[in-house]
């Protein structure tokens, strides 16, 4: 329990809390520190519970959007109301509106990213990349390479449980004989996504959030592409020597992308275009050009519908003139083009649940329990030492999370320790199974293959592979320090 404190106590968000002094005669705002008081004890009671609720999520089947939106209520309830005691009020609404903005931010732009995704899986595009790397006819060695491989460049435009997910299957559909290549390409895969997410302000939560904030510009990033290849290419040396030699037999299907396809993906690349754009030429969030790049998918899917109507109806007719037909294709048609039916599918637990713990976390900063964290990680350690740290801790603890806590507590460090952070926070999660979506997504997809210990007794190797990309920041990275 102790180390969940310490934890939590890491990922305190601090905001700007203000209180009132007297310098020079001029009124100066300053924080309450509410750290000692019955709010402040009773705000981080309710944390600890709340992220302990989530951590068990699988074994109490109670979602970890749950506890995370009641414990954010109940914190800025009561920091509102002891603000209200001293007259304040307003400055702790004007902190709570803060941080509601930078999670609109962040929701708007993976809403965006994953309504793209699930136009792109609707058109079957991910079925016809398995189907593609399938036929190739390769050697378990050669598909273990190619897979890993892809899914880390894959990652790096597209969220990591989708794009891990996607190469998973392509491993348990060519390694039903051979559960002992499964078990190792999951390892892989998971690694690779990690890391390939790590180097692009696209890959993940704690990327963005670092672009977000502005500590490193959109090009920035590309300085961990070595790193991060290196974290990947360590561990799967080790195990490349594991796998078996020979050939899997599989029978394999037929994919043909429907109409459309190959637009939207080309759709999703002038979205991306846009959300760079209006950040680095127009100093806009990037949420604004991803809502402008959904709103080209709305006008496409418009034409889809009115292109292909006339066509659905009068195949519908024929087939009712010689029996048998549907009734009900132009509805089924028209559910195709349907964009909300996209946002709906999302992920909006885990959305949810970033806000409780955003919104949360900000609260505890509020509190005043950042400062105290700050001083011991960035004042009495080395930056480089509490990076590390905080990295490690990021196979227990939602990096996400602790990327958005850290960046509030604006340490005082150049951009290669931003970019150390990036790193470590990206590829800790790979030491665990259980670390990163991207793993607890195998452990479903290839229960019994790929498990919490086979995963563990290559933790070695991957912990070598996380301090070789530590090694080679410092090295190729040297004039960012």
């Amino acid at each position: 329990m102790q180390g969940i404190f310490w934890l939590l106590g890491l990922a305190a968000l601090a905001l700007p809390e203000w209180g009132y002094a007297e310098t020079n005669g001029a009124a100066i705002v300053q924080p309450l520190d509410l750290t000692h008081h019955w709010a402040g004890y009773f705000s981080l009671t309710v944390m600890v519970a709340a992220y302990v609720a989530a951590m068990f999520e699988e074994a109490t089947e109670l979602r970890k959007s749950k506890p995370m939106l009641l414990a954010a209520a109940l914190i800025w309830f009561v920091i509102v109301l002891v603000y209200q005691e001293q007259g304040n009020d307003l400055l702790a609404v004007t902190a709570f509106k803060s941080n509601l903005q930078t999670y609109i931010e962040l929701l708007l732009f993976i809403m965006v990213s994953m309504t793209y995704l699930n136009a792109m899986e609707d058109m079957r595009i991910f079925d016809a990349l398995k189907v593609w790397l399938v036929r190739k006819n390769l050697s378990y060695r050669q598909l273990f390479w190619i897979t890993g491989l892809l899914v880390f460049f894959i990652s790096c435009v597209v969220n990591g449980l989708t794009a891990g997910l996607l190469m998973g299957a392509v491993a348990v559909a060519v390694g039903k004989d051979s559960p002992r290549f499964v078990s190792l390409a999951c390892i892989n895969i998971v690694v690779a996504t990690n890391a390939g997410g790590s180097f692009s302000p696209l890959g993940g939560i704690s990327t963005l959030f670092v672009w977000q904030h502005g500590m490193l510009g959109f090009t920035e990033f590309f300085k961990l592409f070595v790193p991060c290849l290196v974290n990947l290419l360590v561990p799967a040396m080790a195990m490349h020597f594991a796998l078996p030699k020979d050939k899997p037999t599989i029978e394999v299907e037929q994919v043909e992308l429907p109409r459309g396809a190959k637009r939207i993906i080309l759709l999703f690349g002038v979205t991306i275009g846009l959300a760079v754009g209006f950040d680095m030429a127009l100093h806009l969030p990037a949420a604004a050009g991803m809502m402008a790049g959904l709103s080209l998918l709305q006008f496409f899917y418009f034409y889809m519908h009115k292109t292909d109507k006339a066509d659905a109806q009068q195949q519908s007719e024929f087939a009712l003139f010689f029996g048998g037909g549907d009734l009900n294709a132009s509805a089924v048609n028209a559910s195709r083009f349907d964009i909300f039916d996209k946002v709906g599918r999302l992920e909006w637990d885990t959305l949810l649940f970033f806000y409780g713990a955003m919104m949360g976390i900000g609260g505890l900063g509020y509190i005043g329990y950042l400062d105290a964290i700050s001083h011991i990680l960035y004042g009495q350690l080395n930056p480089s030492l509490a990076n590390i740290l905080i990295g490690l801790s990021s196979a227990f603890v939602d990096n996400g999370t602790l990327m958005f806590a850290v960046l509030t507590m604006h340490p005082d460090i150049p951009q290669g320790q931003w970019l150390l952070l990036t790193l470590t926070l990206g590829v800790g999660g790979s030491l665990l199974a259980i670390g990163s979506a991207p793993g607890i997504g195998l452990l479903g997809q290839a229960k019994g293959q790929y498990t919490f210990s086979s995963h563990m007794k290559w933790c070695p190797a991957i912990l070598l592979g996380y301090f070789a990309s530590i090694g080679v920041h410092f090295l190729v990275n040297a004039n960012s320090f």
